[in-house]
């Protein structure tokens, strides 16, 4: 249910440039704003005020009698224990890491990959969170590993206090289950580090004054090696400080042994450039903006485009020479060019071989391509039809890679995969069903928006549905930042709600990656009014097809999509009964000023662009709330811990219905960072909360018919 800004993970490191409000536009805005103390994140005066808030949303809905049946169902589905363990390849090794009712911060743990092919394989743990959450007092959430080539035993693994992007990075031996005593230790910082080798590092991150960007990212790499202290670290490339998501360092190796060293330095979200060591010089490739690598195999260099490159479209995955893409000119091969249905959703390579989530009219697809004397070739794998296909884990050391298959209403299965081969993929894992799907059917539709494009969408519901307007449904989208909202098994929408018999939509507005970068273009910056139509268009035509109606329709989404739920709930209050604004962006007017916000402006635009401002105020939901609007009650929820959009936004929308006498409900919890999942009780608690509200709102009180 929880849907969270998949293209504003920490790790996208991107950012226009960014001109900030100068002194005459942020004291005019401070003086129309009776809630800037609210801004003050961990201040004495808004905890009490988000304290008191709490205590009023609280009762209201874990009081319903409804709210611990959603809360144990929710749990029992995040701790099952016969959930796919999702693999990654690793020191020869098959880890994964597991959280569940034992282990609620989660252990990373290992067996062989013949015991990984066994319907219980015998885990040996490597490194276990809540057991070092308790010795060092401390909520540690895991953010993953990077592991130095070739034998990846020495690993940085990331570590988040309570869920922040912020990150600790500290050097962790596998083989020994042990961290690396006296080894590398980066302290907390929103930051990156990579491998040069074992015993020097490529970090950007806080170093102090003068090396952060204005929206809290890092602008300098350096060279950091063994036992130095980190103000000793060797400069080796400097962005600019008004960047906007800063400058990061990374090695890239493919299965031959080929090897480069590469620095990303990204001024505008969705462009950037890229430099390559060459003779001990950073070398500037010269593409386009938004044309980067991603992968290398056979001593090519993969990239994926967004913008025409010569013969090259938007869209396309391409390759080079590294002996060419390291002089920093070359002419680079077409890989693979998608249709105007299509999109390439994920790249990545194994030893000998590129795979390639690939969707067609939001239906997935797995490619293989191949390089060869006469160039690339492809075969597409064989797997379940209408369903997402993902890459849960691939490797340079190999050519074998796990890939799994979901839809709404199958549950997830993976499938083991020889790139290099010819036998069909073998179905090695499945989920258990979550919920009872029978009679239960998922169809794909289409609207017309406002402009004529026909805009796709998906609903799930109960075949024998009477079409009459008065099916329970739940609404959600995305609508940016190129991040495709693809068919998956939503097991908590169909245990808490499908089976009580409400229908759920996906729709595929554009700002999202569904059909590829021209997608998403349509709707950045001040284009963006067509993508609130995309979205009220797929409600209207669900009213035409009588499948629900404005009294029985919900709407939800989280982070960019918050921002969609605030816009509708100003522009559309008559069409939706219940919305519900997760971890949102709604002060469109000083995103810039809060957490993150300033790396977003290659999205939203700036307000220090007379042309963007105006469109800006238009659209921004905490400006555009209007006193004696009947609007639906909203419940608006955020997290304390979140450094990336910050509760700043939820909390002044929330002041401003309560000042102006409209109805809420306003929620925040301490922990969990931007996803909300510091631990799987934090997640079962906010689903269950959301789903109480849904239901008092569409569904009536507990036992209504």
């Amino acid at each position: 249910m929880i849907l969270i800004a998949l293209a504003l993970v920490a790790g996208a490191q991107a950012g226009t440039h960014n001109k900030p409000m100068n002194n005459k536009t942020a004291t005019s805005a401070s003086a129309a704003d009776p809630y800037l103390w609210l801004e003050d994140k961990d201040g004495a005066k808004p905890l009490a005020w988000v304290a008191a808030e709490n205590a009023r949303t609280l009762p209201r809905l874990q009081n319903d009698p409804r709210y611990k049946q959603f809360y144990a169902e929710a749990l029992a589905i995040a701790s099952a224990k016969d959930r796919i363990a999702m693999p990654m390849q690793l020191h020869g090794r098959i880890y994964n890491f597991w959280r569940d009712a034992e282990h609620p911060q989660g252990v990373l743990r290992w067996t062989s990959k013949q015991g990984y092919a066994a319907e219980a394989p015998a885990w040996t743990v490597a490194l276990d969170l809540d057991a070092l959450s308790r010795a060092e007092n401390k909520k540690w959430v895991w953010k993953g590993l990077t592991c130095l080539e070739p034998d990846e035993r020495r690993c940085l693994v990331a570590l988040s206090e309570g869920g922040e992007d912020a990150v600790t990075y500290r050097e962790f031996d596998l083989d020994s289950g042990a961290f690396v005593a006296n080894g590398f230790n980066l302290p907390t910082s929103k930051q990156g580090a990579d491998w040069i080798d074992a015993d020097t590092l490529l970090v950007s991150r806080d170093s102090g004054a003068g090396t952060m960007t204005g929206s809290g990212y890092p602008f300098v790499v350096k060279r950091v090696r063994r036992g130095q202290p980190l103000s000793q670290a060797e400069e080796v490339y400097r962005g600019k400080p008004e960047d906007q998501l800063g400058t990061y360092g990374m090695v890239m190796e493919d299965g031959a042994g080929n090897r480069v060293v590469m620095v990303q330095r990204r001024p505008t979200f969705f462009g950037g450039e890229t430099l390559v060591e060459h003779d001990g010089k950073l070398v500037k490739l010269d593409v386009p903006a938004r044309t980067f690598p991603s992968g290398m195999v056979d001593g090519q260099v993969i990239f994926e485009t967004s913008d025409p490159w010569g013969a090259i479209p938007a869209g396309a995955i391409a390759s080079a020479p590294l002996s060419e893409v390291v002089k920093g000119r070359f002419t680079p091969t077409l890989v693979f060019a998608p249709t105007a249905r299509q999109s390439v959703d994920r790249v990545t390579t194994t030893r000998n071989h590129v795979i390639a989530s690939v969707y067609d009219n939001v239906r997935g697809r797995a490619v293989v391509f191949t390089h060869g004397a006469g160039g690339w070739t492809q075969r597409q794998l064989s797997l379940p039809d209408n369903a997402s296909i993902g890459v849960a884990s691939a490797t340079d050391h190999s050519d074998d890679a796990y890939l799994t298959v979901t839809s709404f209403l199958a549950p997830t299965t993976l499938w083991s995969v020889s790139a290099g081969g010819t036998a069909a993929p073998q179905q090695v894992k499945a989920l258990p069903a979550r919920f009872d799907a029978a009679g239960l059917v998922s169809e794909q539709f289409e609207a017309v928006s406002s402009d004529g494009t026909k805009i796709p969408y998906f609903v799930v519901h109960a075949r024998n549905a009477p079409l009459d307007g008065s099916t329970p449904t739940l609404m959600t989208a995305y609508g940016g930042f190129q991040s495709s909202m693809t068919p998956s098994y939503a097991a908590l929408t169909g245990k808490l709600w499908l089976e009580r018999g409400g229908a759920y939509v996906l729709a595929n507005i554009r700002g999202g990656g569904e059909f590829g970068p021209a997608w998403h273009d349509a709707g950045r910056k001040t284009k963006r009014q067509i993508i609130y139509d995309d979205f009220a268009a797929v409600a209207r035509d669900l009213f035409t097809r009588k499948l629900t109606s404005p009294a029985k329709l919900g709407i939800y989404g989280g982070s960019n999509g918050g921002l969609l739920m605030g816009v509708e709930f100003n522009q559309h209050p008559d069409m939706w009964k219940a919305v519900t604004i997760q971890v949102p962006l709604l002060d469109m007017i000083r995103y810039e000023q809060i957490a993150a916000g300033a790396s977003w402006v290659d999205e939203y635009g700036s307000v220090s662009v007379p042309e963007e401002r105006a469109f800006l105020e238009t659209i921004s939901p905490y400006q555009n709330i209007k006193r004696g609007v009947n609007y639906p009650e909203p419940y608006i929820w955020t997290t304390t811990k979140d450094d990336r959009v910050g509760p700043q936004h939820a909390r002044k929308f929330a002041a401003r219905l309560k000042e102006y006498g409209l109805p809420y409900l306003f929620y925040e919890d301490t922990a969990g960072g931007h996803s909300g999942d510091a631990d799987i009780e934090q997640g079962a608690r906010l689903n269950a909360l959301q789903m109480t509200y849904f239901a008092q709102k569409l569904m009536g009180a507990p036992g209504a018919k």
